[in-house]
Order: C-alpha cells, then structure tokens, then sequence
C-alpha cells in the first residue's frame, strides 16, 4: 500500500511539475504517464464571418499513456453546421516520445506524431483542420524546453485531406498543407510547491500558421490562454483564438476555445 502511495503522489507530482507543458491549442512533446486514463471535453464557440450565427464544436476526448514514450487518443466530433448538433465523426492520434532530456529543474523532449480522422461534414472553407472539419491525415513533430516554469514548444506537420472538394472554390482547393506553431507557457502559481493539492495558475500565448501546398494560400493566428490545475488531477482551459492575417477563404477563425480533463491514475 505505502509503495502505490508513493508511486500516486510521483505521478501527481510529475503532472504538477511539468503542468505549464499542457498547452491548451497545441500538444507539448510531454506524454501523459504511463497506465493514466485521461477524459477531456473541449468546447469551441467561434463567431460565423460570412454567415449569422455561431459555428460550436464538442470534441469528447479519451487518452491513454500506454508508456512513457508512447500514448494515444480517440477523439469524436459534433457541430452545428447543420444548425442542430450532431455526430459527424471521429479520430485517432498517436504520439511517441523519442528524445527525453532531463536535468535539474529543466528538460528537452522531442516526439513524433500522427492522426487520422473522418468526418462527414460538407466542406466549408480552404483551411485544412483533420480535428473536427476535413477527413485525412496528419503526421508531424513536436520540440518542447522547458526551462524552470516556462515552456516553449514547436511543432511542424503535413495534413492531408481526402475529398476536399467545395462548391465555394471547386477550382483551387487544396488538398494539403504545412502547420507550424510556436507556444510558451508560464506557471504563474504557485509561487512554491508544498503539496499535490495545490492549484495550478498558467499563462500561454500560442501562434498556429498553415501554408496551402498546392496555391500557397496561408494564414497566422495568435492564441492567448489561461490554465488552471487542480489537485494535480483536473484541468481547466480557457483561450481564444485570432486570426493575425489569412489569404484563404476561412468560415470562422476567431473565437473561444473551454477544455475539461480528468486524470485517472493506475487504471491498469
């Protein structure tokens, strides 16, 4: 009993130490420990540019870290595109740790990732987003520092979509792309550790581009966030998303993004 004790208070510690990794737009190349069983439900609520009305995303979530190098997620999307929420799909994503660096209160990881997903919804807009709009692929790789409590990690990716074709430009869509981010995070509180129960206050500040292979169309946005960890366990996520500039045509680029996670320790 003492050594399972031990082993929980590890993990949360590991979970507290490492919690300015946690981004909220974009995954750090920190893995979840092994044997945890995370739940996430992430909500979005991002204002129609052409259109009235609010385009909302609920994106249930279930992770597991398989080990320490590897995890993987299942993901499943509903929207009101068609004015009523509805299912319209799922995916899968896989991320392997490769580089772990440690040394006193700092460390360097790098991991590899893919994702797949499929998604029934009709095509709306040139950007490419496998998580919840385009049916495809994604394969890519993340570097995060961490340096005592801030955070900066990158990431670059290929996302490729399956029958991206649209009435709005059925002559220049794309069908692939190049993704790029740049995150930094902050823990703010706790000034000092003392115990697992303490909360958790971060700041972020995130920017995702993407280029269009095919036209070179592209676009930047800026994504600031606020975190908050509690009991080491649960997670709070709160950011909005803007856009800096685009040169494609994009339905709703601007707007807020809530996210909910639960850990689950030693499930198996």
């Amino acid at each position: 009993m003492k050594k399972i004790v031990k082993l929980v208070f590890f993990l949360c510690l590991s979970f507290q130490m490492n919690a300015q990794e946690l981004f909220v737009f974009t995954e750090p190349a920190s893995n979840i420990p092994a044997n945890v069983l995370s739940t996430r439900l992430m909500s979005s609520f991002y204002k129609e540019r052409y259109e009235s009305g609010t385009n909302i995303h609920f994106m249930p979530e279930i992770r597991y870290g398989i080990s320490s190098k590897l995890m993987v997620q299942g993901q499943a999307f509903i929207s009101n595109r068609n004015e009523n929420l509805v299912y319209e799909g799922g995916g899968f994503y896989a991320q392997y740790k490769f580089l772990n660096n440690d040394e006193v209160k700092k460390h360097f990881r790098m991991a590899a990732y893919g994702r797949v997903s499929f998604n029934n919804a009709d095509i709306h807009q040139e950007e490419i987003e496998t998580v919840g709009h385009n049916s495809g692929f994604e394969a890519g790789i993340i570097g995060t520092q961490l340096l005592h409590k801030v955070a900066i990690s990158s990431s670059l990716s290929f996302e490729q979509a399956m029958n991206n074709e649209s009435y709005r430009f059925p002559d220049e869509q794309s069908n692939s792309a190049i993704n790029y981010t740049l995150s930094v995070g902050k823990l703010m509180l706790p000034k000092k550790y003392t115990g697992y129960d303490q909360t958790n206050f971060n700041l972020m500040l995130e920017f995702l581009g993407q280029r269009l292979n095919e036209n070179g169309k592209s676009y930047l946005d800026i994504a600031p966030s606020v975190q908050f960890i509690l009991f080491s366990r649960a997670r709070l996520d709160l950011g909005y998303r803007h856009e800096l500039y685009s040169t494609m045509y994009r339905s709703a680029p601007n707007g807020f993004t809530f996210r909910l996670e639960y850990n689950f320790y030693n499930v198996f």
